[in-house]
């Protein structure tokens, strides 16, 4: 096992106990010598710098290089240190974003280096390299989010704008640590420091030196490299609203038939499904794979077919014009598309519990996932809901907590939970479940402490000691920009095909000669797919067919209609029509 030099002594090289530092195998060295090209390196060269973007990929071909967070800085520490064979680098350099670490050469030797967008190539030409390298990737982004390294959020656990930038780095699987300047002392020094006013607060602090004070969503991705749209408009064939599976799905292949297709997210890839710590009955996963690594998977799919992803991107309006429709965002900007997939799913309905709305996102949570859990270590946490998603979480945070209290109103475990689930909640020796058992009161100072709960069969109350409370009790539509717009059934969800038709006016489809396709709305070439859609199966699987399939759809409304409503007007009104003809 080779050793690096340091300035405290021989740092060894770090060994690959889950996968995240694999080695190239010589062929594989071999084959990337005829993209790339071999260089010299030299004791204490930084090959690259944390908050820069990565301009290649590195691979080790003699010498050792150390991987370093905040370089050079107070809280400078060895992440990981690598030898020959070994390569350089983590998701981001696949998806874009900036360096969360520093790579510096501790024993001079030669690398090889590729360009990265010729390795972002090579990564999907070659699919025993490239599941290689993606599988290290998402190892090491998950061993930086451990380690708290990336940018720190400073802010109060009582402030909305630091749940938000906190909820925005978490469901973006963004390395950050958050200071909460309540209970930690480091806090109240960085503030000094910065000469940072608490009325300022909450601040991004990136590389030691970068101060953003209370940030938008949109400011701290393009911090960290990611997408986030400009004012500049564009236009696209497809447009792709929501970026959950039903949306990367229609991305993914209406990018790989050729389609211009641009997909916008108003917080992080992933939706709903990116949130969950294990989907075990995904087919083709027949040991599960966690939400963030199926997300990131589509993700990269997505990238190297071409498709142009967006976050965060607020949607607020969709309007006919002439063939097409303009789709406006909040921030001014708008795109053009000659069709539109509505996939932007559903947000967890809130708990009505007295008091609790003060401790949400400080111990009370709709999501659960490494972040969360570990606010919680070692201590007994409580989740409410009786379906797939309150199974998964009490699965994963068993994990962490001392004890997982299961709340379920029903008196069924098996009415709305897959019976696979059920199996391993009931096998659990951390997990209890109470059924026909619902939240009544709430209580804790600064945080959530312990829990009034009520058996709703025979009345009785009692109180579970609960430092955490995570709530997973049915969801409601992401709609409310599209009422008046089109149809939407009685709970917002979006109506399709017959559905659709019978909703709208009945003269809207005239001049198409045709009735709506199967997931068609009552707009002609705007599309709904996965959990947004009324009477969707809510899960995984179907919302990656819908997406699929609404692609598939978009073709056969380009090839027999393309002629688009023209003059946008209120749901149920009759619209002007142009005379029908083939767009493109």
């Amino acid at each position: 096992m080779s050793t690096v030099q340091h300035k405290n002594g021989a740092v060894r090289e770090t060994p690959d106990r889950y996968g995240a530092f694999p080695r190239l195998t010589p062929e594989q060295l071999q084959d990337l010598t005829a993209h790339g090209e071999r260089r010299r390196t030299t004791e204490g060269e930084v090959l690259y710098r944390e908050g820069e973007p990565f301009q290649e990929f590195l691979a080790i071909l003699s010498g050792t290089v150390e991987i370093l967070q905040d370089h050079g800085g107070p809280e400078e520490r060895t992440v990981a240190a690598h030898g020959p064979g070994r390569f350089l680098g983590e998701l981001g350099m696949l998806e874009g974003q900036a360096a969360f670490d520093t790579a510096v050469v501790r024993e001079a030797g030669e690398i090889l280096a590729v360009p990265v967008e010729r390795q972002r190539t090579l990564v999907g030409r070659d699919p025993v390299l490239g599941d290689l390298i993606l599988r290290a990737y998402l190892g090491r982004r998950y061993l930086l989010i451990g380690l708290g390294a990336g940018f720190r959020i400073l802010g109060s656990c009582y402030s909305r704008d630091t749940l938000r930038l906190r909820e925005f780095a978490a469901r973006n699987r963004l390395p950050h640590r958050w200071l909460d300047l309540e209970r930690d002392k480091e806090a109240e020094a960085l503030l000094r420091r910065f000469s940072i006013r608490p009325e300022e607060t909450p601040v991004v602090l990136w590389k030691g030196e970068r101060v953003l004070r209370n940030p938008s969503n949109a400011e701290l991705a393009r911090l960290i490299g990611l997408p986030a749209p400009t004012a500049k408009a564009a236009q696209c064939d497809v447009m792709v609203v929501g970026a959950g599976p039903a949306g990367l799905a229609a991305a993914v292949y209406g990018a790989s038939d050729g389609l211009t297709t641009i997909s916008v997210d108003a917080v992080a890839t992933g939706g709903q499904a990116g949130t969950s710590s294990r989907i075990e009955n995904y087919l083709g996963f027949p040991s599960g794979i966690s939400g963030g690594e199926l997300i990131e998977r589509a993700v990269l799919q997505a990238h190297k077919f071409g498709a142009r992803l967006m976050v965060p991107a607020q949607v607020n309006g969709l309007v006919p014009q002439e063939d097409d429709y303009v789709v406006t965002f909040t921030d001014g900007s708008h795109i053009r598309a000659g069709a539109v997939v509505l996939a932007s799913g559903v947000r967890y309905r809130r708990l009505e519990v007295p008091g609790i709305d003060r401790l949400e996102g400080i111990s009370v949570y709709y999501a659960a996932t490494v972040h969360e859990a570990s606010l919680c270590e070692a201590d007994p946490v409580a989740v409410v809901g009786g379906g797939n998603s309150a199974g998964q979480a009490a699965l994963f945070l068993a994990r962490h907590a001392s004890g997982v209290h299961l709340l379920v109103r029903g008196s069924d475990l098996n009415a709305n939970m897959s019976r696979y689930l059920v199996d391993q909640v009931e096998r659990h020796p951390k997990i209890e479940v109470l059924l026909h058992t619902e939240v009544r009161g709430v209580s804790g100072k600064e945080k959530l402490e312990s829990l009034s709960v009520e058996d709703n069969a025979n009345g009785e109350r009692r109180t579970l000691p609960a430092a955490a409370l995570f709530v997973f009790i049915g969801a409601r539509p992401r709609t409310e920009w599209l009422r008046g717009v089109l149809a939407l059934d009685e709970k917002g969800f979006v109506l399709t095909g017959a559905d659709a038709q019978a909703a709208a006016d009945a003269t809207r489809w005239d001049s198409l000669g045709r009735s709506p396709l199967l997931l068609e709305t009552s707009l002609p070439g705007v599309f709904a797919a996965g959990d947004v859609r009324s009477g969707s199966v809510k899960r995984v699987a179907s919302a990656t067919g819908e997406g699929a399939m609404a692609i598939r759809l978009v073709h056969e409304h380009r090839e027999k209609a393309g002629n688009l409503v023209r003059t946008a007007g209120p749901e149920g009104t009759r619209p002007e029509t142009g005379q029908s003809a083939a767009r493109r």
